[in-house]
């Protein structure tokens, strides 16, 4: 792994920069084949917003990024006010109540 991490960041941040374009980056990608690859995701999503990243393929249903994001996007003043992290943090609850992360964010979409 060593530098790849750093270097898709340089990279991001100097396509955002430079070019002005959007980027999508695949999270899973940077954590194949390491154990408990959920908690490197968490972490590169959140750097990889702060480098520029506009979008990201990932699963949305994993709950560790999905909060890792929503804080990102929330210090990264991408959530005004942090309407969207006050709405998610309804999900966490949910959860933490006894509900899959899946089901709670379901039912908060349809609400």
């Amino acid at each position: 792994m060593g530098s790849a991490g750093q270097q898709v960041f340089a990279l991001v941040r100097r396509l955002r920069e430079e070019l002005g374009v959007n980027t999508t980056c695949g999270a899973s990608n940077i954590s194949f084949g390491l154990p408990h690859r959920h908690g490197i995701n968490g972490a590169f999503l959140p750097m990889a917003i702060g480098a520029g990243m506009t979008s990201a393929i990932m699963n949305p249903v994993r709950m560790q990024e999905m909060e890792a994001i929503r804080a990102a996007n929330v210090l990264m003043n991408h959530d005004p006010n942090g309407g969207e992290w006050i709405r998610f943090a309804k999900v966490l609850e949910a959860v933490e109540a006894g509900a899959t992360f899946a089901e709670a964010s379901a039912a908060a979409s349809q609400a």
